[in-house]
């Protein structure tokens, strides 16, 4: 199947089917897709959290607004959170990153305020949610983004010292009636020339 059929088979999923679980190895394959996510100067700040244990996600599903369903019948959530610390994040650059990195940092990103900078870290979490995303449906693991969560309770659940929830995302295999499923229910898009421009 191409990357294309990948994307047009993929979808926001509803309903899972918990008896379904992800494979091991698959499992250990996307964490090494999040690792080798791409940031803006390299600069990784970020962690993931991947929660599988089923007391922590009937702790995670009552602050999940209206996808505690998801959090609870999931095999696996995904917890994307950004570093919230900017002093630990200038420290870890420091020590990792290549002169020229650290430079355009406190070139063009620390003169701005604390809202921007940590506004900053957030773009570069959602650069790995995009290939997360993408990862799953190449691999034909089905998932749920889910902004509709409590953050600050999920850092609280999740025990998360420096870091700040931004989004999660439930993953497992569908329920085959999922009636969101692109087979019931055909992609909803705007006209491709409504979006795409070429020059």
């Amino acid at each position: 199947m191409s990357f294309l059929n990948s994307m047009q088979n993929r979808y926001t999923t509803k309903k899972y089917n918990p008896s379904k679980k992800i494979e091991e190895q698959k499992l250990q394959e996307l964490k090494e897709i999040l690792h080798l996510s791409p940031s803006s100067i390299n600069s990784q700040p970020w962690k993931f959290t991947l929660v599988s244990n089923q007391e922590t996600k009937e702790k995670l599903s009552k602050v999940s607004w209206l996808n505690t369903n998801k959090v609870i019948e999931c095999d696996t959530v995904v917890v994307f959170s950004r570093i919230d610390n900017i002093s630990l994040f200038e420290k870890q650059i420091e020590e990792e990153l290549p002169a020229g990195a650290v430079g355009y940092f406190k070139e063009f990103i620390k003169p701005q305020s604390e809202e921007q900078i940590k506004s900053w870290f957030g773009h570069q979490l959602y650069l790995s949610l995009g290939v997360f995303l993408s990862a799953c449906a190449e691999m034909g693991i089905d998932a749920t983004p889910m902004e509709g969560i409590k953050p600050y309770n999920y850092n609280k659940i999740l025990e998360l010292e420096n870091h700040h929830t931004l989004v999660a995302v439930a993953i497992g295999y569908r329920d085959p009636e999922d009636n969101n499923q692109p087979s019931k229910r055909p992609k909803s898009r705007r006209k491709i020339n409504k979006v795409i421009n070429t020059i």
